[in-house]
C-alpha cells in the first residue's frame, strides 16, 4: 500500500479543522494551524505533501492582504515540494486570483464534501490543478481579464506538434496523465514524453507555469 499523504490543516476555526480529520481518506494530518506566524513555522518543520489553507486567515502584516496570500509568499519558498490546495468560503474573483498567483495549486470552496476534498488534495499532490466545479470556468476568465487583451501565441504554438498541442490543452486544464493518455488513446509514457517537449519548447518548468501560460492565451 502506498503511503498516505501528509498534509497540513491551515484554519483559525477549530471545528472545521475537526471535521477534516473526521472526513479526509488516504491522508495523514501531521498538524494544524489557525494564523499566519504558525503556519509558516509548521510548514517549514513538516516539508508536507500537501497544505490545506484557508484563505481569510489572521496574524497577517498586512490588512489588504489576506492570511492566506501570506502564507504562501512566505511558505512557498521554505517547502518548494509542497503542493498548496486553498479551501475557503469565499469564491470571489479577487480571492482566488491573488492565491493561484501566490502559488497556490488549486482553490475549493468549504461547501465541497469530505470525498471532493480527498480527491482534490491527492489530484493535487500529483501536479494537477484543482479548482471546484462552480469555479472553474470563472477562474480561467479571471485569468483571462487579469492578464488584459489576449496575447499572441501564434508564434509560440507553432513551436509544437500537432500532438503536443493536444496534450498541453489537457494538462493546462488539469487533467492527470493517465487522464490525458485515455482521452488520446495514447500511453501515459508517451504523455509524459510529449509534457517534457511542451515545457522544454515553451521555457517553462512545472504543469502549473503551464496552465497560466495557457489561461493568459486563452487557449483553453
Amino acid at each position: 500500500m502506498p503511503d498516505e499523504l501528509r498534509v497540513v490543516v491551515v484554519d483559525d476555526h477549530s471545528i472545521f479543522r475537526s471535521g477534516l480529520r473526521a472526513d479526509l481518506d488516504g491522508v495523514s494530518i501531521v498538524d494544524e494551524a489557525d494564523d499566519v506566524a504558525s503556519a509558516v513555522a509548521r510548514i517549514e518543520r513538516h516539508q508536507p505533501d500537501v497544505v490545506l489553507l484557508d484563505v481569510h486567515l489572521p496574524g497577517g502584516d498586512d490588512p489588504s492582504v489576506p492570511g492566506g496570500e501570506e502564507v504562501l509568499r512566505r511558505a512557498v519558498p521554505l517547502a518548494p515540494e509542497t503542493r498548496f490546495l486553498a479551501l475557503s468560503v469565499s469564491d470571489a474573483a479577487e480571492d482566488v486570483v491573488r492565491v493561484i498567483r501566490a502559488g497556490a495549486r488549486g482553490y475549493i470552496t468549504k461547501g465541497t464534501s469530505g470525498a471532493e476534498v480527498s480527491h482534490a488534495v491527492h489530484r493535487v499532490a500529483e501536479g494537477d490543478a484543482v479548482f471546484s466545479p462552480r469555479l472553474a470556468g470563472f477562474v480561467l476568465d479571471a485569468f483571462g481579464a487579469v492578464a488584459g487583451e489576449t496575447a499572441e501565441a501564434t508564434d509560440e504554438l507553432d513551436r509544437l506538434s500537432v500532438r503536443e498541442q493536444e496534450v498541453m490543452r489537457l494538462i493546462a486544464r488539469g487533467y492527470a496523465y493517465k487522464e490525458v493518455a485515455s482521452e488520446l488513446f495514447i500511453s501515459p509514457k508517451t504523455v509524459e514524453t510529449h509534457m517534457s517537449a511542451v515545457l522544454r519548447k515553451l521555457q517553462l518548468s512545472s504543469r502549473h507555469e503551464l496552465t497560466v501560460w495557457a489561461t493568459e492565451r486563452r487557449l483553453l
